[in-house]
This record gives structure tokens, sequence and C-alpha cells, in this order.
């Protein structure tokens, strides 16, 4: 979902061990200006509360 809505791959946190459970990991980034835009798409994707 948040692939097609922000083009952001998340993966549950279940996968890297049971200490990730209830966590979920956005995939590695090189720089911070990266991350800032994958949190502003993410931001944009999801419905507000």
């Amino acid at each position: 979902l948040m692939l097609q809505k922000a083009q952001v791959v998340i993966t549950p946190g279940a996968g890297f061990g049971a200490c990730g459970q209830g966590y979920i990991r956005i995939s590695a980034f090189n720089d911070a200006d990266k991350v800032r835009e994958a949190m502003t798409r993410l931001q944009a994707a999801l419905p507000k509360r």
C-alpha cells in the first residue's frame, strides 16, 4: 500500500526476529534529505486522524 501511494518500501519488523515484533522497517537511505522526502510522502499518503 505505501509503495503504491507514497513510493516508500516498508517491511514488518517481525521479519528481523522476535525483537522486531510490533515495529516496521523503512528501507535504508543514503542521506538525511531522502529520509525527509520519504516521511513527507508517507504523511501525505496516510489518512488524517
